[in-house]
């Protein structure tokens, strides 16, 4: 699973910055049928987590009304230089991974 996230590069300590993820997953509901009409199992991305260095800042636990492809935004302090680390499984149990790194100022 690709992942596009937007993290700014630079902010100054206390900021509040602005998050954004996008995951590339079909994200089937289960109620769809393939062409034999044999029913399409259910797989969609159930958890998506996002650590600041190390501590959560951010969960999401989605079901099937999220939509393909799905984008999440929200917002963290900037406390320090790090990594933020996005993880997320899907209902098969695949799992993926994106990284992004902030410098603090101030």
């Amino acid at each position: 699973m690709l992942a596009r996230v937007r993290v700014p590069r630079e902010a100054k300590r206390g900021e509040i910055i602005e998050i954004r993820i996008a995951i590339q997953h079909r994200m089937e509901t289960g109620f769809r049928l393939d062409n034999f009409g044999r029913p399409i199992a259910k797989n969609v991305i159930n958890a998506l987590v996002c650590r600041y260095n190390g501590t959560e800042v951010f969960r999401a636990e989605m079901g099937s009304g999220i939509a393909a492809n799905p984008y999440l935004q929200f917002h963290a302090v900037a406390e320090a230089s790090g990594e933020f680390v996005f993880e997320w499984t899907d209902d098969a149990g695949e799992r993926g991974s994106e990284r992004a790194s902030i410098t603090v100022t101030g």
